[in-house]
């Protein structure tokens, strides 16, 4: 069974529709009051700005709120340089702008920390807003390059590692029962899934044998109570529930509601017109896969077609 892609640009379209874009944040590191709440002013509109008085401040803001996109710093702080700052940001947020404000001259500090990439650029007091504007822009704009960059890398071996193991688990298996379970957590890691459930398929109805995969936990098999399950196996076509507590048809259904289940893929592995089994991902909060992934999710459940019906031989 294959789909065609306009069928795989409208699941991608459901699977996205809930991933809205959100202001990037920034955090703004100044001991003066006013010269803080300033930055905060000037950038509020554009960012999700955070604030923070001292470096030592800043590092409690990082630890609590996670990746920033660009970091603006005072140089001259009480207890900690900018610089210090900064540099201690590197090994945990790499791809973070950092830029530095000051109106004195520093230039070995700011020569080390430019070298050594710790800062994006320095800008000296007082501050032109436009051109301050300018360069965060700018180093919104490299930030979000480098996170496509690596988030490129990661989806290349997140791919390879499951192609990988799908022909590990064919080779490995001797009986078909064997490959479901090594199956189905392969598929939950590399789709950030909470839960994951791989079950064979005799006729058009649900069979005994089952792979689990579950991230916190056991789960429970609710797949032969699940109507997308049995459309999935009539229809030979992936079924989606993007935001099951917002669809009138799914809401109330006992299975989600207990499981905590918000977003719930299906896809019929088929191999010649019949349906071999069912790949189950589930979520605890509204799903948001790329169009890659759809792509990648399909062609991995035709392999896993292949791996059975080879295995099953």
């Amino acid at each position: 069974m294959t789909y065609t892609i306009p069928e795989l640009d409208t699941i991608s379209r459901q699977l996205m529709s809930l991933d809205r874009p959100k202001k990037a944040k920034m955090l703004v590191v100044d001991d003066e009051p006013d010269n803080l709440d300033l930055l905060y002013r000037t950038f509020r509109r554009d960012f999700q700005v955070l604030k923070a008085e001292s470096g030592v401040h800043a590092l409690q803001v990082l630890a609590a709120e996670g990746e920033v996109a660009v970091i603006i710093s005072d140089q001259r702080m009480p207890e900690m340089k900018g610089t210090e700052f900064l540099s201690r940001t590197v090994p945990q947020f790499p791809d973070t702008m950092r830029i530095i404000l000051t109106g004195f001259t520093d230039v070995e500090d700011l020569v080390e920390a430019i070298n050594s990439g710790q800062v994006y650029k320095y800008i000296t007091k007082p501050w032109n807003p436009d051109e301050l504007k300018a360069v965060v822009q700018r180093a919104a704009e490299t930030y979000e390059l480098l996170k496509q960059r690596t988030e490129e890398l990661q989806r290349s071996q997140s791919q390879t590692a499951l192609l990988f193991n799908i022909v590990h688990v064919t080779q490995s298996s001797t009986t078909v029962d064997a490959c479901l379970e090594p199956l189905a957590i392969a598929f939950g890691k590399t789709f950030h899934a909470d839960g994951c459930i791989l079950q064979l398929v005799q006729g058009e109805a649900l069979a005994a044998a089952q792979g689990l995969y579950s991230a916190a936990g056991a789960i429970e098999n609710w797949l032969a109570k699940d109507s997308l399950t049995q459309e999935a196996i009539s229809t030979q076509k992936i079924q989606v529930a993007v935001d099951i507590p917002a669809d009138t048809n799914l809401a109330t259904a006992e299975h989600y509601t207990a499981s905590g289940t918000q977003a719930h893929l299906i896809v019929p592995v088929v191999y010649r017109d019949q349906v071999l089994a069912v790949l189950s991902l589930q979520w605890q909060k509204p799903c948001t896969l790329r169009e890659d992934e759809l792509v990648l999710l399909h062609l991995s459940a035709q392999q896993v077609a292949l791996a059975i019906a080879c295995i099953g031989c």
